[in-house]
């Protein structure tokens, strides 16, 4: 996936050419071709192609995205806007649209817009690295105005003038005709406000008491009925027997390995089945993506999974290690649900608890 940094003053990076899912049979030469005339620098000839292609498939996200990618190199603000906004709406999956609306609503000085956009994208996909450099970037760029701000309240804040120092330092590379920071510069202005900080008393509001969580049971297992074993009726005249061949038991590692990769296959199963008891309890009874709570997370996978009229879920290139309890497990998934076909590697790490392999961490990407 090719990444380029934005003019704007705080660099946020925006998706370019890819979309973060396979192309359709028969529409990968279309895709290729638009592609191909955007980085020639001819994005009219490419919005051109891009709007026949789309006059018949209008529902088509790559295509979609490959356009609001166009009208953004045209200046077509707006526009662009627009299109990334409805892709959201149709395709809530998917973390890129969510990333370059905030570029753009960034690029208009609507640095809370854009901070609530990259929210969504971490929410869809808690390992999207540029999401998270992004957010950083909104994050310092809305302390920058609320310096600024407390500068004009109070003048007479030593605190302030080396906070607001500290954040152009850095960003200072971004800025047109900047020299090159050195670290420093950049150390200098950090203790600078920390001096100054130290300087001045700090008022801190109560803390709200916690109520404390409750505990989520583990899923009970199934009963496992043994049947018994028939009895043994001997020869009335046989040859002697030949030497028993010891019996090949395997390795503790080996058991290991196999749990792991049941494990893995049973919960994509479950995904496709939209069985979400099954689903959920393939996770750690805490897990909990960043940002959000066990609750809300089982929330929202639910309304996602069920509200799909189909869905298949394949994996490929299966790999695992185990390490005592604890065991890594990376493949290639090609999930598709209704009109959306994603192909995308996938790790997941897991622990053994109570007998069976529960996922407590999960990251996607290319």
């Amino acid at each position: 996936m090719k990444l380029i940094r934005s003019a704007l003053p705080f660099a946020l990076r925006a998706l370019t050419l890819v979309l973060a899912f396979s192309a359709l049979p028969g529409h990968a030469d279309e895709y290729a071709d638009v592609t191909q005339l955007l980085r020639i620098n001819k994005p009219n000839d490419a919005l051109a192609m891009a709007d026949r292609f789309l006059a018949t498939k209008p529902q088509d996200a790559q295509m979609r995205f490959l356009k609001g990618v166009i009208q953004r190199t045209l200046g077509k603000q707006a526009e662009a806007i627009g299109t990334f906004t409805k892709l959201t709406e149709d395709y809530p999956e998917l973390p890129e649209p969510y990333n370059n609306l905030a570029v753009l609503y960034a690029g208009q000085g609507q640095y809370d817009k854009a901070r609530v956009a990259l929210e969504m994208a971490i929410r869809t996909n808690p390992s999207y690295a540029t999401a998270h450099e992004n957010i950083g970037d909104v994050y310092s760029r809305l302390a920058s105005q609320a310096y600024n701000k407390a500068l004009q309240l109070d003048g007479s804040n030593p605190a302030v003038p080396p906070k607001l120092a500290l954040i152009r330092e850095i960003f200072k590379p971004n800025l047109p005709g900047a020299a090159p920071v050195s670290p420093a510069s950049i150390a200098a202005a950090a203790a600078a406000s920390a001096n100054a900080a130290a300087a001045k008393p700090v008022v801190v509001a109560a803390a709200p008491v916690s109520k404390p969580t409750p505990a989520v049971a583990e899923p009970a297992k199934p009963a496992v009925t043994v049947a018994a074993a028939p009895p043994v009726v001997a020869p009335v005249a046989s040859p002697a027997p030949a030497p028993a061949k010891p019996e090949v038991r395997p390795t503790a590692d080996a058991v290991k390995l196999e749990g792991v990769e049941t494990a893995v296959q049973a919960g994509a199963q479950a995904w496709a089945d939209k069985n979400m008891q099954a689903y959920l309890a393939a996770y750690v009874p805490q897990f909990a993506p960043a940002g959000q709570s066990h609750g809300a997370w089982a929330k929202e996978r639910t309304a996602r999974i069920v509200g799909k009229s189909s869905i298949s879920v394949e994996l490929s290139d299966l790999s695992v290690s185990v390490d005592g309890d604890k065991a890594v497990a990376k493949f290639r998934q090609a999930y598709k649900a209704d009109s959306l076909n994603v192909n995308s590697r996938k790790v997941l790490e897991l622990q053994q608890t109570g007998g069976r392999w529960l996922i407590t961490k999960e990251v996607s990407g290319n």
